[in-house]
C-alpha cells in the first residue's frame, strides 16, 4: 500500500513554518485552452501560474511584519510523501492576518510562482 500526503511543511526564504491542515498547492506550468473551429477543436498553449496557500499558527514572539516582504523568494513545500517542489521566484501576495479565536492563533499565508522543480524522493 502506498502512503498518500498528509502532512506539510513549508520553507519560505530559509524559515520553516509549520503548517495546519488543508495547505493547498495548484503547481503552474504550461497548458492547453481549447480553441473551436466549427466543428473541430485545436488548441492554444498559455501559461498558468502556481497557487500556494496554507495556514501556520501564530505563536508567541513570531513578527507577522518579518514574515511579510513585497519581493520574491525562494518557497519550498515538502511532503511526509517523499515529494518536494521548490519555487525560487515565489512571492506572497497577501498581507498576514491573524486570527484569535481561543482555539489557536491562525495565520493565512497566499503565494504565487512560476512553474517548480520537483523532486521525487524514493
Amino acid at each position: 500500500m502506498a502512503q498518500t500526503i498528509g502532512l506539510a511543511r513549508i520553507t519560505w526564504r530559509g524559515q520553516g513554518l509549520d503548517v495546519k491542515a488543508g495547505a493547498k498547492a495548484k503547481i503552474g506550468g504550461m497548458k492547453n485552452n481549447e480553441v473551436l473551429l466549427g466543428r473541430s477543436v485545436d488548441r492554444a498553449q498559455e501559461f498558468e501560474v502556481s497557487e500556494i496557500s496554507a495556514t501556520i499558527g501564530f505563536r508567541r514572539g513570531q513578527s507577522l511584519k518579518a514574515l511579510f516582504d513585497t519581493t520574491e523568494g525562494a518557497l519550498v513545500i515538502e511532503g511526509d510523501n517523499g515529494v518536494t517542489y521548490a519555487w525560487p521566484d515565489a512571492f506572497l501576495v497577501n498581507r498576514p492576518e491573524f486570527t484569535a479565536d481561543g482555539k489557536g492563533g491562525e495565520v493565512e499565508l497566499m503565494w504565487r510562482g512560476g512553474e517548480p522543480e520537483e523532486l521525487i524522493n524514493g
